[in-house]
């Protein structure tokens, strides 16, 4: 069967060697990052109820309107997979009572997202995303910790030359009127608008800010600040934030006209990109959302978080630094059916010892398998055949460096294990 008959769909594909190796890395420095911060897991569904994401998102969204994929289910139910982490871990901290834990209560995730769009350099149908959402602090310490907590990450990582931007978009007391004066300053290009920022105009007008048609990017200059209308409280806590980050040493940038795109963003709201990735240059936002939890049904709860994209990331890293493949330990050549036991017994005394080890195979010639043992690059090899068996020893080399010895067979994973503590 030919396989070109069967293919990944449009703006999906497969993680492999040695990508997946670089995603295990991101992966695994995140939750060391995270667990020193006081960060747990959680996991939940990637199919949620539809209406999950239009309470959170917002109904005009491009998101909603154009991107979700939205199905019906065989119990006439919309049921859409999630195109974002924020709302499944607030449906699943309010439907949990999690609130009854001791406050801040933080959580990560790791997962896929899913978004139907035009597929372009680093951004996917199906995407993934790590985020992390901490509940019950309103202070801006806690806004602090999470910019901190991903500098670190990404820093830690291997990034470089990344820019943070940092924004208050008010809350409900302030924004009203920077809406109303919003719409006074579009009023006279409201025609020059595109068509979604027409819309946007009576539904959302902020939006207006966050759309990247060229023509509406012009006409936006200018624009009423948002930080020119923020309250006393929003104001008080904006400049404590930006004390706090450079109290830690993070450079910053405050960028009044970062919105971001979701609308259950409130106060802080924060974007990390790179000139590196092109037109699609952010790896990671966030911001708070203290209105989300009460909109679920939930009490009052002050939130904040943010999710990277691992596709960008691991982009970035790729244009940076330099990854190599895995490569086995220990490889055991073997001659004849004797020695080809005996290595089967070696092989899987090593592997429990947690040595990744591989064995030749007995029916091909030794020339054939030191080939196979360079192209895996394996760190030793041991050749044994009936003469090794009856002498106990064997000799062993280093492929990087020719290096050569003899140890007893019967001492090989201590030899090993030796060699990985020294």
């Amino acid at each position: 069967m030919s396989s070109g008959l069967y293919k990944a769909l449009k703006g999906m594909k497969d993680i492999m060697p040695p990508d997946i190796h670089i995603w295990q890395d991101i992966e695994k420095k995140a939750r060391e990052i995270f667990a020193s911060y006081g960060y747990l897991e959680i996991r939940t569904p990637a199919v949620e109820s539809t209406s999950v994401f239009i309470r959170s998102i917002g109904e005009d969204t491009d998101i909603v309107e154009k991107e979700m994929y939205t199905f019906q289910d065989k119990g006439g139910r919309s049921i859409t997979l999630r195109p974002e982490g924020t709302a499944s871990v607030v449906r699943c901290y309010v439907e949990n009572n999690l609130h009854g834990l001791p406050s801040p209560q933080k959580f990560y995730y790791m997962g896929p997202m899913f978004r139907y769009e035009r597929p372009q350099s680093g951004r996917f149908r199906q995407f993934y995303q790590i985020g992390v959402e901490a509940f019950g602090s309103s202070r801006p310490e806690i806004d602090a910790e999470v910019i901190s907590m991903l500098a670190h990450l990404l820093s830690g990582i291997g990034l470089q030359e990344l820019h943070f931007q940092v924004n208050s978009i008010g809350c409900e007391k302030c924004r009203p009127g920077f809406k109303e004066a919003l719409l006074s300053f579009f009023e006279g290009s409201f025609d020059e608008l595109c068509v979604d920022c027409r819309r946007r105009y009576s539904q959302n007008p902020l939006r207006i800010l966050d759309c990247k048609v060229g023509r509406c990017i012009e006409i936006r200059k200018g624009a009423p600040s948002v930080l020119d209308h923020l309250c006393i409280d929003c104001r008080d806590h904006f400049q404590k934030l930006l004390e706090l980050l450079e109290m830690l040493g993070i450079r910053y940038t405050v960028n009044p006209e970062m919105v971001r795109g979701l609308d259950y963003y409130t106060r802080t709201t924060f974007e990390v990109t790179s000139e590196n990735l092109g037109a699609q240059n952010a790896v990671a936002a966030g911001g708070r959302y203290d209105r989300l939890v009460k909109e679920f049904g939930g009490p009052e709860t002050p939130a904040i978080g943010f999710a990277l994209g691992m596709e960008r990331i691991v982009e970035l890293l790729k244009m940076t630094l330099k990854y190599d493949l895995p490569a086995p330990e220990v490889f055991i050549a073997v001659i004849g059916e004797r020695a080809g036991r005996e290595g089967v017994r070696i092989v899987d005394d090593l592997r429990a010892g947690g040595v990744w080890a591989e064995l030749g195979d007995w029916t091909s010639s030794l020339k054939s398998q030191m080939r196979r043992a360079d192209r895996l690059s394996a760190g030793l090899v041991f050749v044994i055949g009936d003469d090794e068996i009856q002498s106990g020893h064997v000799k062993w080399k280093k492929l990087a460096d020719a290096a050569t010895g003899e140890v007893r067979i019967s001492g090989i994973r201590d030899f090993i294990i030796e060699g990985k503590q020294a």
